[in-house]
């Protein structure tokens, strides 16, 4: 199975609020990447709406099931209320869980699965009963995915944010490992495997070769920082063929 790009959208959002302005178009980004051959789009609300608006969720929803069924929509967030009624009027194909705090600039860690377990349980069967898949975000840690199974999660995403944001070859190799040993785990548990955080079209390549049931790696930055240069279409074209998605 062939490793598949969803592009984040946060950055364009966070771009455009920076004025009292409607562009750049969030929704329009988002078709110009699913156009280029995106396997779907990710958004990440938070209660603040510094970027992502719940209108920009609604309207990338229609978008998809609209102008391009059968591509992906997935929201990441916090699972309080609010978060979970948007989930529930928008029932996007996958809900990816994370523990950040609400004040928080970017996820940096994930779930102490263990920890949360009770919350986590409630939050994952009521998703599932909304026809949802449900991914949980964890740290490069080859215990976690087993607990992730246990508490119902589909997949688990890692993050790599130490892997791909390394400067130094041996921090780089030893982040790498831990990366790679966490996405083997994931098999063996029987979930399936996401990625994102500071990836880019350089460090991908690796990664999928190490990881084969790698599904889906989700990524912002980089893709928009590429943008700037190349155009979102072309940036697209050219994440494809890192991750062999061609």
């Amino acid at each position: 199975m062939a490793c598949t790009l969803s592009v984040n959208v946060n950055a364009v959002a966070y771009l455009r609020n920076r004025r009292d302005v409607p562009w750049p178009d969030v929704a329009q980004i988002g078709r110009i990447a699913l156009a280029a051959g995106a396997s779907g789009l990710t958004v990440h609300p938070r209660p603040d709406e510094r970027h992502i608006r719940r209108t920009d969720v609604t309207d990338l929803a229609r978008l998809i099931r609209a102008e391009f069924p059968g591509r992906e929509f997935n929201i990441e967030g916090y699972p309080d209320e609010r978060f979970l009624t948007l989930c529930e009027a928008e029932k996007p194909d996958q809900v990816t869980l994370v523990p950040d705090l609400p004040g928080q600039g970017t996820s940096d860690h994930g779930w102490d699965v263990a920890g949360n377990r009770a919350l986590l349980e409630e939050v994952v069967a009521r998703l599932h009963r909304g026809g949802m898949r449900v991914s949980l975000f964890i740290d490069p840690d080859d215990k976690a995915p087993a607990l992730a199974r246990a508490v119902g999660a589909d997949r688990v995403e890692i993050y790599t944010g130490p892997y791909g944001g390394a400067l130094d070859e041996n921090a780089m190799q030893r982040e790498f490992a831990r990366v790679v040993a966490a996405g083997r785990a994931a098999e063996k548990a029987g979930l399936g495997l996401n990625a994102g955080h500071d990836l880019t079209r350089e460090n991908l390549p690796r990664l999928i070769a190490a990881l084969p049931n790698l599904a889906e790696v989700s990524i912002g930055h980089a893709v928009v920082a590429d943008a700037l240069v190349m155009g979102m279409a072309e940036t697209v074209r050219q994440f494809r063929r890192a991750i062999g998605d061609v």
